[in-house]
């Protein structure tokens, strides 16, 4: 199908969905024909969650996970365990270890993995921030929540290099996680057992 066939905003939309992880060219065409064939509501209620999304939403400056309010609800509530951070990679494993509704300490979201062969480096990842949190407050105990992949072994192997100067007690999740598996898509059964079993380092 030639470009001439294809109105520009549409073009616009498909490249754009594209450029989405896990969205490719064909998947992104479908959406996109999908929204323009009378979905007009559907499409305005899109718009405005992402405008809404671009326009509320950042980055807690204590822990940076995403946010409305600085700092965040966690951060903010004295009823949590201040001096117990759960490390984990992304939002989405912070919300899943929230659900088992068994881990009542604060958290610190390193936004990815360590993964010399994609080119992120600890520079890229809020290593520093948490090395910063350690120094100035009374933490007890740092858990080491990165997933059971290599890119997840080897940034809490890192980890454990940075963090042994202020840490007092260090520890990882038990592994009742699959090796290889995302927190985000572990059940709150299994990600209850792995907060229980969790391990020295």
């Amino acid at each position: 199908m030639s470009n001439a066939a294809i109105p520009p905003a549409v073009t616009q939309l498909i490249e754009t969905l594209s450029e989405l992880p896990g969205i490719g060219p064909k998947t992104a065409s479908r959406l996109a024909f999908y929204l323009l064939r009378g979905k007009s509501e559907l499409a305005l209620r899109l718009a405005d969650a992402l405008h809404k999304l671009v326009e509320n939403t950042r980055f807690c400056s204590i822990c940076y996970n995403i946010t409305e309010q600085d700092p965040c609800p966690i951060c903010a509530d004295p009823a949590r365990d201040h001096g117990l951070i759960c490390v984990v990679e992304e939002p989405l494993a912070l919300l899943s270890l929230e659900r088992t509704e068994q881990y009542h300490g604060v958290y610190h979201v390193l936004h990815g993995s360590l993964s010399p062969l994609e080119g992120i480096f600890a520079e890229d990842l809020r290593v520093k921030e948490l090395e910063a949190r350690l120094r100035a407050g009374d933490v007890h105990e740092v858990l080491l929540a990165t997933n059971p992949t290599s890119e997840g072994d080897y940034t809490a192997a890192y980890l454990i290099t940075r963090l042994k100067p202020f840490a007092a007690r260090l520890t990882r999740l038990g592994r009742g996680l699959p090796v290889g598996g995302d927190l985000e898509y572990a059940d709150a059964a299994t990600l209850t057992r792995a907060l229980e079993a969790r391990q020295e380092l």
